[in-house]
């Protein structure tokens, strides 16, 4: 059983409440748009980060992570990929590989938009975990916390790091 945090578009904003919430995990990862190796090492020293590089990154994060990250956890097959769009509406880019061997679990950024869906055509759980970051036009700041158990997910948590915008 392992307790997972996942993260995206940080766009090199830092902030202390990632490892508040994250602390009871057993690894981070971060689903691209990342900003700065500042970030990624401070995630990296603080659990086991898995992650990737988005369209925002750098050529020292695109050495560092790659554009696709596909592991095992548990018993259930991951897919990582930053731009990777979601369920019926897939990014060109990864819509092939999605059909013929898809992942029990794909995880994307990039939209700023959280969404939890599961795709029952592909079999697969997709997962964007909205944006941590302030960069960019979301509302709300914020990451998803969830268990691996053998082949079963559960305890799928959405945190709310902050609103940025409040409508008065």
């Amino acid at each position: 059983m392992k307790r997972i945090g996942i993260i995206s578009d940080t766009h090199s904003y830092w902030d202390d409440k990632y490892l508040y919430y994250f602390e009871p995990c057993d690894e981070i990862w971060h689903a691209g748009d990342i900003g700065s190796m500042e970030v990624a090492e401070r995630l990296a020293a603080f659990r086991p980060l898995r992650a990737v590089s988005g369209n925002c990154d750098g050529g020292d994060l695109r050495l560092a992570y790659p554009e696709i990250n596909r592991f095992r956890c548990e018993d259930v097959d991951v897919l990582i990929k930053h731009i990777g769009g979601y369920p019926g509406k897939y990014d060109a880019s990864v819509r092939k590989m999605l059909h013929a061997s898809p992942p029990q679990l794909f995880i994307t950024g990039h939209s700023h938009i959280l969404r939890v869906k599961y795709d029952n055509t592909l079999n697969l759980l997709h997962v964007n975990p909205g944006a941590a970051g302030l960069q960019g036009w979301h509302l709300d700041r914020t990451v998803v916390r969830m268990t691996i158990d053998g082949r079963k997910f559960r305890d799928m948590e959405v945190v709310k790091l902050a609103e940025l915008w409040k409508n008065e």
